[in-house]
């Protein structure tokens, strides 16, 4: 039977994974074998993609961009995620396909379709079975990140850049752009904004209401700490 694929979207500083990782500590705290990953990376060869993706002191074109992202997720669909779907183990992935479609084409002005050619060979058609959209107001947004201290490549791209990966990330929740992306599989938008707790218990309802079976028992479970490291 195969496994579940849980996606978490947003923009830079929308609490992704943080709720990642208070999902991951909940889980395992029932006793609900997981895993949680990240993109760019999950592999050696994807670590070392994430290295030079994020360097700050490191200049790319666009192109050049986004088909190092596709290049890590080929290889973490081929390595991790079709194997361990195929096994019935349920997964918590940071980032996805949508974020390409936000910060390659809508950030960066790349050629959709280009792009969701080239995506499409680097999942081998894989597609999400729910991917959790995370939205918090700028402003709240720009405090996080100052917050977490040092800003990556891609943290440094410039206000406008953000704004278009921003307002992406708002179009995507339209019922009319999901149904023109089934590559992206259902998506559910969550309020990101305020404690975390708060935030924290709509992910669980979300989840509870598609899978009561798994999760219906995350109801009232708030863990704090995050397992895994921000991207």
């Amino acid at each position: 039977m195969r496994g579940r694929l849980i996606v978490f979207e947003g923009a830079e500083g929308a609490g992704k994974t943080t709720q990642i990782g208070r999902l991951s500590i909940a889980l395992s705290a029932l006793g609900v074998p997981h895993t949680a990953m990240r993109e760019p990376g999950g592999t050696p060869l994807g670590d070392e993609i994430r290295r030079l993706l994020l360097d700050p002191a490191r200049e790319m074109a666009p192109r050049t961009e986004a088909l190092l992202f596709l290049a890590s997720r080929a290889q973490l669909v081929a390595d991790e995620l079709r194997p361990r779907l195929a096994a019935g183990e349920l997964l918590l992935l940071d980032r996805f396909v949508l974020s390409t479609y936000a910060y390659q084409v809508a950030g960066r002005g790349l050629p959709e379709h280009e792009v969701r050619c080239a995506n499409a060979l680097a999942t081998a058609s894989l597609v999400p079975d729910v991917t959790l959209v995370l939205g918090v107001p700028a402003a709240e947004r720009q405090v996080r990140a100052a917050r977490r201290g040092a800003s990556d490549r891609m943290e440094r791209a410039g206000a406008a850049f953000h704004d278009r990966v921003e307002h992406a990330f708002s179009a995507f929740l339209e019922p009319a752009w999901q149904a023109a992306h089934p590559e992206c599989g259902p998506l559910v938008s969550v309020n990101g904004a305020g404690a975390e707790d708060e935030v924290f218990a709509q992910v669980a309802e979300v989840l509870a209401r598609r899978w009561p079976e798994t999760f219906a028992r995350l109801r009232g479970s708030y863990p704090s700490a995050s397992p895994i490291p921000r991207s």
